[in-house]
Protein backbone atom coordinates (compact mmCIF):
# COMPACT_ATOMS: atom_id res chain seq x y z
CA UNK A 1 0.00 0.00 0.00
CA UNK A 2 1.29 3.44 -0.90
CA UNK A 3 2.06 6.09 1.70
CA UNK A 4 -0.42 8.89 0.94
CA UNK A 5 0.03 10.77 4.19
CA UNK A 6 1.25 14.33 3.61
CA UNK A 7 4.67 14.85 5.02
CA UNK A 8 5.67 18.06 6.69
CA UNK A 9 9.17 18.90 5.71
CA UNK A 10 11.43 21.52 7.13
CA UNK A 11 11.28 24.69 4.95
CA UNK A 12 14.73 25.85 5.99
CA UNK A 13 16.25 23.57 3.39
CA UNK A 14 14.11 24.97 0.58
CA UNK A 15 16.23 26.76 -2.04
CA UNK A 16 13.98 29.83 -2.02
CA UNK A 17 13.50 30.08 1.76
CA UNK A 18 15.58 33.25 2.14
CA UNK A 19 13.78 34.98 -0.74
CA UNK A 20 10.35 33.93 0.59
CA UNK A 21 11.17 35.30 4.06
CA UNK A 22 12.37 38.59 2.58
CA UNK A 23 9.26 38.90 0.42
CA UNK A 24 6.98 38.07 3.35
CA UNK A 25 8.68 40.72 5.50
CA UNK A 26 8.43 43.28 2.68
CA UNK A 27 4.71 42.60 2.14
CA UNK A 28 3.89 42.85 5.82
CA UNK A 29 6.22 45.75 6.57
CA UNK A 30 4.42 48.94 7.60
CA UNK A 31 1.05 47.23 7.93
CA UNK A 32 0.37 48.21 11.53
CA UNK A 33 -2.83 49.97 10.47
CA UNK A 34 -4.24 47.02 8.52
CA UNK A 35 -7.12 46.64 10.98
CA UNK A 36 -8.26 50.20 10.31
CA UNK A 37 -8.52 49.85 6.50
CA UNK A 38 -11.72 47.80 6.62
CA UNK A 39 -13.64 50.05 9.02
CA UNK A 40 -12.57 53.12 7.01
CA UNK A 41 -13.94 51.55 3.83
CA UNK A 42 -17.19 50.56 5.56
CA UNK A 43 -17.53 54.08 6.95
CA UNK A 44 -17.12 55.52 3.45
CA UNK A 45 -19.66 53.05 2.08
CA UNK A 46 -22.16 53.95 4.79
CA UNK A 47 -21.57 57.65 4.26
CA UNK A 48 -22.30 57.24 0.56
CA UNK A 49 -25.58 55.38 1.10
CA UNK A 50 -26.70 57.13 4.31
CA UNK A 51 -29.08 59.59 2.60
CA UNK A 52 -31.14 56.62 1.43
CA UNK A 53 -30.76 54.70 4.70
CA UNK A 54 -31.82 57.63 6.87
CA UNK A 55 -34.36 58.72 4.21
CA UNK A 56 -33.37 62.29 3.54
CA UNK A 57 -32.32 61.94 -0.11
CA UNK A 58 -35.50 63.63 -1.38
CA UNK A 59 -35.80 66.27 1.36
CA UNK A 60 -32.12 67.30 1.27
CA UNK A 61 -30.88 66.65 -2.29
CA UNK A 62 -27.77 68.82 -1.91
CA UNK A 63 -26.77 67.02 1.29
CA UNK A 64 -27.49 63.64 -0.30
CA UNK A 65 -25.12 64.42 -3.18
CA UNK A 66 -22.58 65.79 -0.70
CA UNK A 67 -22.64 62.62 1.42
CA UNK A 68 -22.35 60.46 -1.69
CA UNK A 69 -19.23 62.34 -2.84
CA UNK A 70 -17.61 62.40 0.62
CA UNK A 71 -18.41 58.71 1.11
CA UNK A 72 -16.72 57.85 -2.18
CA UNK A 73 -13.70 59.95 -1.15
CA UNK A 74 -13.42 58.12 2.19
CA UNK A 75 -13.77 54.78 0.41
CA UNK A 76 -11.02 55.72 -2.04
CA UNK A 77 -8.77 56.71 0.85
CA UNK A 78 -9.38 53.29 2.41
CA UNK A 79 -8.54 51.54 -0.85
CA UNK A 80 -5.39 53.64 -1.09
CA UNK A 81 -4.46 52.73 2.50
CA UNK A 82 -4.79 49.07 1.53
CA UNK A 83 -3.11 49.21 -1.87
CA UNK A 84 -0.15 51.53 -1.20
CA UNK A 85 0.11 52.08 2.57
CA UNK A 86 3.62 53.50 2.55
CA UNK A 87 2.47 56.32 0.25
CA UNK A 88 -1.05 56.87 1.52
CA UNK A 89 -0.78 57.04 5.31
CA UNK A 90 0.37 60.63 4.99
CA UNK A 91 -3.22 61.30 3.90
CA UNK A 92 -4.57 60.15 7.25
CA UNK A 93 -4.86 63.81 8.15
CA UNK A 94 -7.08 64.32 5.09
CA UNK A 95 -9.39 61.74 6.62
CA UNK A 96 -9.52 63.84 9.80
CA UNK A 97 -10.34 66.92 7.73
CA UNK A 98 -13.13 65.04 5.91
CA UNK A 99 -14.52 64.00 9.30
CA UNK A 100 -14.48 67.56 10.61
CA UNK A 101 -16.20 68.72 7.43
CA UNK A 102 -18.87 66.01 7.82
CA UNK A 103 -19.64 67.30 11.32
CA UNK A 104 -20.35 70.87 10.17
CA UNK A 105 -21.73 70.11 6.70
CA UNK A 106 -25.43 69.71 7.61
CA UNK A 107 -25.65 73.39 8.49
CA UNK A 108 -23.53 74.59 5.55
CA UNK A 109 -24.72 72.33 2.73
CA UNK A 110 -28.17 71.37 4.01
CA UNK A 111 -31.28 73.48 4.24
CA UNK A 112 -32.59 73.41 7.85
CA UNK A 113 -31.66 69.77 8.54
CA UNK A 114 -33.62 67.78 11.08
CA UNK A 115 -32.11 65.93 14.04
CA UNK A 116 -31.71 62.62 12.20
CA UNK A 117 -29.64 64.21 9.45
CA UNK A 118 -27.50 66.11 11.93
CA UNK A 119 -26.83 63.07 14.14
CA UNK A 120 -26.06 60.91 11.10
CA UNK A 121 -23.41 63.32 9.82
CA UNK A 122 -21.98 64.05 13.28
CA UNK A 123 -21.51 60.33 14.00
CA UNK A 124 -19.96 59.69 10.58
CA UNK A 125 -17.68 62.71 11.04
CA UNK A 126 -16.62 61.71 14.54
CA UNK A 127 -15.80 58.17 13.40
CA UNK A 128 -13.83 59.53 10.46
CA UNK A 129 -11.81 61.82 12.75
CA UNK A 130 -11.12 58.97 15.19
CA UNK A 131 -10.11 56.52 12.46
CA UNK A 132 -7.97 59.19 10.79
CA UNK A 133 -6.18 59.88 14.07
CA UNK A 134 -5.60 56.16 14.60
CA UNK A 135 -4.15 55.86 11.08
CA UNK A 136 -1.97 58.93 11.53
CA UNK A 137 -0.74 57.90 14.98
CA UNK A 138 0.09 54.35 13.94
CA UNK A 139 1.74 55.48 10.72
CA UNK A 140 3.89 57.97 12.65
CA UNK A 141 4.85 55.27 15.13
CA UNK A 142 5.82 52.78 12.41
CA UNK A 143 8.12 55.21 10.55
CA UNK A 144 11.70 54.03 11.11
CA UNK A 145 13.88 56.45 13.06
CA UNK A 146 17.12 57.52 11.36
Amino acid sequence: MANVQPTRGDMTGHPDAYEMRARYARVLGGRDVALVDGPVFLLGLYCAVSPWVVHYATGQPALATHNLIIGIAIGLLALGFTRAPERMYGLSWAMCALGAWMIISPWIVGASPDAGVVWNNVIIGALAVILGLVCAGTAAKSVPKP
